[in-house]
């Protein structure tokens, strides 16, 4: 029987099923900034801005790389629908690097051909799988 202050989490990609499983909180970073959701939080749904994924479970805590997506939050249950998440294991810290210094030369030089919203994007999610590696 789950304990009375878990709620279920479901993580899924594109790709696959991420995590599902019981958990007492769970932290990740949003458009309108860091939010740390219990069970019976009021419902809402709310944009993924890319940062680190924090599950708190009865056993302990595990980090992932969220890199953009939406969440449903319900009072018994909260479902992640995920663009890229990733476990620390599944980060190649080479390729991290590399991405980190392209965004950050895309942002200093600025051009007019530079997306800049992507290129500060591709430097939030770079930055966010450096971050889960330390």
């Amino acid at each position: 029987m789950a304990d009375d202050k878990n709620f279920l989490l479901r993580i899924i990609t594109p790709e696959r099923v991420f995590f599902e499983e019981e958990a007492s909180m769970v932290e990740f970073n949003t458009t309108e900034g860091e939010i740390g959701v219990y069970k019976n939080h009021v419902p809402m749904t709310v944009i993924v801005k890319p940062g680190i994924l924090t599950i708190t479970q009865d056993d302990g805590v595990k980090e992932a790389a969220l890199h953009s997506g939406f969440v449903q939050i319900l009072q018994d249950e909260i479902t992640i629908l995920a663009e890229i998440v990733e476990w620390p294991e599944e980060i190649d810290a080479a390729r991290a690097e590399a991405a980190k210094a392209r965004a950050e030369e895309r942002i200093k030089n600025n051009s007019s051909e530079t997306d800049m919203a992507r290129a500060e994007v591709a430097l939030q999610r770079a930055m966010a799988r450096i971050e889960i590696l330390k």
